[in-house]
This record gives C-alpha cells, sequence and structure tokens, in this order.
C-alpha cells in the first residue's frame, strides 16, 4: 500500500513537470492541427547513436488528411548536412534526380544548423503543402503534394529505410490519405 502511494505521489510530482514542457512544444501544431492528436513516436539510432526522437501528430481525428512530424535530435548537424540526407532518402524512394536537385536548393535556402535538442516540425496540409518550423517558429513554406509525399515518405512510405521508426510512428493506425495506401 505505502509503495503504491509512493508511486502515485512521484507520477503526480512528474506530470506537474512534464506537462507544462510538453504543451508548449506542441502549442503550434495544436494550433494549425486544430487539435493535434499524438499518432505514434519513435526514435532513430544509427550504429548505435540516438539521432533524433520523432513524434506524428495528425488532426482531429486518425483519418485527418493533416498532419505533423516533429523531430527532437539528439545530435548537432549542419542545415547542409539535413539537405542532403534528406535528399539522399527521396532519392531512393524514387524520386527523379531532376527534381531532387530543384528541391535541394530549395531547401538549402532554410534548412538550419540543428543543435541536440533543438527541433524541426513539418506541418502538411492538403491546400497549402509543407510548412516547415524550427523551435516552434516558421521557416518555410513548399505548396504541391508531390514534395510533401516525397518528404514525409522519407519515414511514411513503405518503402523507407526506416521501417522500425515508421511502425512506431504509425502506431495501429493507417497512414495518412497523402500516401494512399489500403489499410484495414
Amino acid at each position: 500500500m505505502r509503495a503504491q502511494l509512493l508511486f502515485i505521489q512521484l507520477c503526480a510530482i512528474a506530470c506537474l513537470y512534464a506537462t507544462p514542457a510538453l504543451a508548449k512544444d506542441v502549442a503550434y501544431i495544436n494550433e494549425v492541427l486544430n487539435p493535434a492528436k499524438l499518432q505514434g513516436s519513435g526514435k532513430l539510432s544509427w550504429w548505435g547513436l540516438h539521432i533524433y526522437d520523432a513524434a506524428f501528430y495528425r488532426g482531429s481525428n486518425a483519418n485527418s488528411p493533416e498532419f505533423a512530424l516533429d523531430i527532437r535530435y539528439q545530435k548537432s548537424f549542419s542545415g547542409t548536412a539535413l539537405v542532403k540526407s534528406t535528399i539522399e532518402e527521396m532519392r531512393k524512394l524514387g524520386v527523379p534526380d531532376a527534381q531532387t536537385q530543384a528541391w535541394e536548393k530549395q531547401l538549402g535556402t532554410f534548412f538550419p544548423n540543428i543543435e541536440s535538442g533543438q527541433n524541426l516540425t513539418a506541418i502538411y496540409l492538403p491546400k497549402q503543402g509543407t510548412t516547415f518550423y524550427f523551435e516552434g517558429k516558421p521557416l518555410a513554406q513548399i505548396p504541391g503534394a508531390d514534395f510533401s509525399k516525397a518528404f514525409f515518405g522519407i519515414w511514411l512510405d513503405p518503402k523507407t529505410s526506416s521501417t522500425k521508426l515508421r511502425e512506431q510512428l504509425l502506431g495501429q493506425n493507417c497512414p495518412p490519405p497523402l500516401f494512399q495506401e489500403t489499410c484495414n
């Protein structure tokens, strides 16, 4: 009984400290998705190194076409390295070179240098395309579904190189309609 009481007290204390930080982190996502619902989260590790944590949010319901991907980096990267990695992953998914070259130039104009603990968020709205945020502040918007499908495909396409992370992000739910994947 005493152990249960102690556990409950510790959980209550943890909630007091964790809730404001969590609410602050997704406030801008909530404003856009109105409200945002966490669908799944996971981490990407490479050769045992923790690279980043990712959280996938949907709009008001699990079938919502609007969604957000929030990445909190655990390592520092230059904006150039992030762009190169993004383009490399798009090419692995079959995006043609001519298209990735154009997007590489565009992403290179605004992808920031990232320090450990900082986050980069991308939010997709069907009529607007993808809007990027750095630490909760808008960076840039790339219109169109083609870019959005290629970019978010890095994590959500069935052919992703990070299948375990994809499963964690999607959980038991279907991918967004942008991927037109049949789902039971």
